[in-house]
């Protein structure tokens, strides 16, 4: 993804092939409730400084795995973050932090379904419905997609303008009823609800509105770019909503 991918880092090839291996070595060491915290907290803080994106082979106490396509990732916080909208919009806009906390919040709870297989059951999500931010800024009748990139510098994702309209589609701030951590995204992510997690970018920056779909990093490196949990990239998971 760069969030998960998918959900957010690394090569898709070799990371199903090395899941199994690596999985159960890990789980044999993660086995009490202090050390799968502890562990948890180990691979957040590893996977930053791993480009190779095999730290998010290993699975922790939460149950998701870190990945970033990126070498390193700067951190935003209030004082520094923004969210542009702009491309073919009336009223391009730029959100801080504090902005976005102040709209009005929408909170959905759903699975979290990676496209290597892993699966995080009823994660709740919180934050700004897409839709509104769009609204807010005049989307043009010429448009018909919108790209979304990423403070990383690497990551991109896109979204037809209907997919990017329904409401289970959020600008994420808060995830299991928590501020989104840097190594989930923080403090901003877009959270796609029934798409497998690659499309919901983490760190994100930009939201551009576009004529046309734009593949995005995945998906120029051979996923759907319609990423349908359960219809897509040749796996047949449940839905997630």
């Amino acid at each position: 993804m760069n969030s998960e991918q998918p959900e957010e880092g690394g090569m898709p090839i070799g990371r199903r092939v090395l899941l199994g291996t690596l999985g159960l070595g890990a789980l044999g060491v993660v086995t009490a409730p202090v050390l799968q915290r502890g562990m948890e907290s180990f691979l957040a803080g590893a996977a930053e400084k791993d480009p190779t994106g095999l730290t998010g082979l290993l699975p922790n106490g939460g149950g998701f795995r870190y990945y970033s396509v990126a070498s390193s990732v700067p951190r935003k916080n209030a004082g520094n973050y923004r969210l542009t909208v702009d491309g073919l919009v009336d009223r391009p806009m730029s959100y801080t932090l504090a902005d976005l906390r102040a709209l009005p919040q929408t909170r959905m709870v759903r699975d979290v379904q990676c496209v290597t297989g892993w699966r995080v059951p009823g994660t709740p999500f919180e934050g700004v419905r897409l839709s509104r931010l769009l609204d807010a800024a005049g989307v043009r009748p010429s448009a018909g997609a919108v790209r979304f990139t990423c403070f990383d510098g690497v990551y991109t994702e896109s979204l037809t303008l209907d997919q990017a309209r329904r409401s289970d589609v959020l600008v994420a701030l808060r995830m299991q009823d928590k501020d989104l951590g840097h190594s989930h995204g923080g403090p901003v992510r877009l959270y796609v609800a029934p798409m497998y997690f690659y499309k919901s970018a983490k760190w994100l920056s930009g939201i551009t509105v576009t004529e046309d779909v734009r593949p995005g990093y995945w998906e120029e490196r051979g996923y759907d770019v319609d990423a349908w949990v359960g219809r897509s990239n040749g796996r047949d998971d449940e839905p997630t909503s």
